[in-house]
C-alpha cells in the first residue's frame, strides 16, 4: 500500500470506535419512546437519515451541558483506538471519522481521549427549546439528506486517495462496497457475507491494526 499513493482510513464512529451507538444511548435516555419506530422507517428506506435525525432528536429537550456530561460518563471506547490512530500516523495514512452521528458527542469523546486533532465529518448539531437540530453538509458545503458517508468517500477518491473503510452498521454497507478494503463487524459484517463482499472481521480495533499489517 505504501507504494500505491495516498491512503485514507475512513472510520465510522457509533458501534465502530464505540461498542455501543452513542446516539441511541442519548435517544433512549432523553428522547421519545417511539424513536425506534422512526429508525425502522429509515432502515426500510422510507425516510432519509436527515429525516430520521429530525424526527428523533427534536424530541430530546435536555440542554447541551446535560448531554455532554451524559456522554462523558456513559460512552465507552472499543479497545485499540489509540493504537489504530498511531499506526495510521506512522504509515502516513490520513485518518478521518465520517459518521451519521452528531458532531457534539463525537468531539466530546475525542476530547476526553486527548484526540481533538482527528478530522470529524458528522451531523452538525444545534441546541434549542425545540430539541436538537442536526444537519448534514457534504464535502463542498452542500446540504445533504442522505448518502452522507458515500459522498465523503467519493470525494476522497476523487482527490486521489485509496480508501480503507471500517464500520459496523446499516449505513456503512453502501460506502463499504466502494472502498479498497473493508474492516467490518455487526450488521456490516453480516451484509458483507450475504453480498460476498470481501472484508476483514474485527472485534476490537487492534484487530484492524493486524489486518492493515497484512494488506499488500
Amino acid at each position: 500500500m505504501d507504494k500505491a499513493g495516498k491512503t485514507m482510513f475512513q472510520c465510522d464512529f457509533d458501534g465502530t470506535i464505540t461498542p455501543e451507538d452513542v446516539s441511541f444511548m442519548i435517544l433512549d435516555a432523553f428522547g421519545s419512546r417511539g424513536w425506534r419506530r422512526v429508525l425502522a422507517q429509515y432502515k426500510e428506506g422510507k425516510i432519509t437519515v436527515a429525516q430520521f435525525n429530525t424526527r428523533a432528536f427534536t424530541t430530546v429537550k435536555a440542554d447541551e451541558e446535560t448531554l455532554v456530561r451524559f456522554v462523558r460518563d456513559r460512552a465507552r471506547i472499543r479497545p485499540g483506538f489509540q493504537n489504530l490512530v498511531s499506526y495510521c500516523q506512522r504509515r502516513g495514512f490520513r485518518f478521518v471519522i465520517v459518521s451519521n452521528g452528531l458532531d457534539f458527542y463525537i468531539k466530546t469523546v475525542l476530547s476526553r481521549l486527548g484526540a481533538c486533532d482527528i478530522e470529524v465529518f458528522a451531523a452538525r448539531t444545534g441546541f434549542g427549546a425545540d430539541g436538537i437540530e442536526a444537519r448534514y453538509l457534504g464535502p463542498r458545503g452542500e446540504p445533504l439528506e442522505d448518502r452522507f458517508k458515500e459522498s465523503y468517500l467519493g470525494s476522497f477518491q476523487e482527490s486521489g486517495y485509496r480508501v480503507i473503510y471500517a464500520g459496523n452498521g446499516f449505513s456503512d454497507i453502501a460506502p463499504a462496497s466502494q472502498a479498497y478494503h473493508v474492516f467490518a463487524t455487526g450488521e456490516l459484517l453480516a451484509a458483507c457475507k450475504e453480498k460476498n463482499l470481501s472484508c476483514t472481521p474485527f472485534d476490537d480495533l487492534g484487530d484492524i491494526v493486524a489486518g492493515l499489517e497484512s494488506l499488500a
